[in-house]
Parts: C-alpha cells; sequence; structure tokens
C-alpha cells in the first residue's frame, strides 16, 4: 500500500492516508460523469434552501453520493459524503433511484447490499420497499422521514441523465420529522434545471 501511495509510513511507526487515495477517488468521481450543471444547481439549491443539497447515482450495484453542497439548516450525515456508498433502502436518494430499476433489478440491488436497520423506522424488508414505491413514477418526489437518521427526514428526485437507463437522484435533508414549508418546491426547480442546464434563479 505505501509503495502504491495509498498510505504513508511516518517515522513514529504509525500509517497516514496518501495521495493514491485521493487521485483513485478523482478518477472514481471523473467515471460517474455528473451532469455539467450538477455543481452549480446543488449550489443554488443550498443557498437558496440553506439545507443541504445532495447528488448520487447508482453504480455498479451500489448507491454512491456523487457531490454534495452543505447547508446550514440540514444535519451533517458522515455516511452520506461523497465517495461514499449509501444505503439505498433507507434513504430517499436511495427510493428514488430504486424508483427507476426494473422489479428484479431492485431486488438484486437490495440482495448485494443489505437492508440493515439504521433506525427502528427502517424498512428492511424487500416487500416493503415494493409497497413504497408501488404508487411511485420515476421522476416523482420521494421522502423518508426518521428511516436514515431519528429526527431527520430528506426527499429527493430521479433526475433522467444524457444516456439511456442513467438517472440522478437530487436530494436534501432538513432536521426533524417535518418537511419545512417551499422545500419541496425548490428541490423540483433544482431537479428541473438539473435536465434543463438553466439554473434557478429564486
Amino acid at each position: 500500500l505505501c509503495y502504491e501511495g495509498y498510505l504513508v509510513r511516518l517515522p513514529s511507526g504509525d500509517y497516514v492516508a496518501g495521495s493514491g487515495l485521493a487521485e483513485r477517488f478523482h478518477d472514481l468521481m471523473s467515471s460517474l460523469r455528473r451532469p455539467p450543471q450538477a455543481r452549480a444547481v446543488l449550489r443554488q439549491l443550498a443557498e437558496t434552501t440553506r439545507h443541504s443539497a445532495y447528488l448520487a447515482c447508482i453504480s455498479g450495484q451500489r448507491l454512491v453520493v456523487v457531490d454534495l453542497e452543505e447547508g446550514d439548516q440540514s444535519p451533517w450525515l458522515e455516511d452520506l459524503q461523497p465517495g461514499l456508498d449509501a444505503a439505498a433502502h433507507a434513504t430517499a436518494v436511495g427510493k428514488a433511484l430504486l424508483s427507476t430499476l426494473p422489479r428484479p433489478d431492485r431486488r438484486t440491488l437490495l440482495a448485494e447490499q443489505g437492508m440493515r436497520p439504521f433506525t427502528s423506522n427502517t424498512v428492511t424488508e424487500p416487500a416493503q420497499i415494493e409497497t413504497e414505491l408501488a404508487e411511485l413514477s420515476p421522476g416523482d418526489p420521494v421522502a423518508e422521514f426518521g428511516q436514515f437518521r431519528d429526527d431527520v427526514c430528506c426527499a429527493s428526485i430521479a433526475v433522467p441523465g444524457d444516456r439511456p437507463g442513467i438517472w440522478w437522484a437530487l436530494g436534501t435533508a432538513a432536521r426533524g420529522l417535518d418537511m419545512p414549508a417551499g422545500l419541496l418546491g425548490e428541490l423540483q426547480c433544482a431537479a428541473n434545471d438539473l435536465t434543463s442546464g438553466r439554473n434557478h434563479q429564486p
């Protein structure tokens, strides 16, 4: 690992992360080919609402957080950071993306990632996920209340990419279990901007 640059050994004998990790992270983010306007859309959403804005996708049967713009009205969620796998069954961005998959593909993804409980409200059975998604079409707003973190609610919308079968999820998070007034509307505007490439002006 040291030879490849993933670790650096200190004079004390301890090890710290090396530059190779940063290079692989950059390679991963580049390979996901996020929409070119995504950074501006996330920034605008976070500035307008003061809530954190997330961009995620499914890559290799995993839900991956691709980008994040933090807002001071949202809690810091350590598992929803760029480059990290996230829980598709417990997060709004995950549920939004699951709604875009055929049922057999959803089952495969959930079987591979597992459905561990994050809170007492987490859905942990595939049949429960199917019930939640039954009334949804790809692109409909999806919300979860206390399933990923206690006293946190999240919302997301799936947005089609520039290639067939590619979808992105734009999401946001708020403290408490009541969605702030106007937040879903701003999220929808941001999702429209991500599709059209035009930044929403508040």
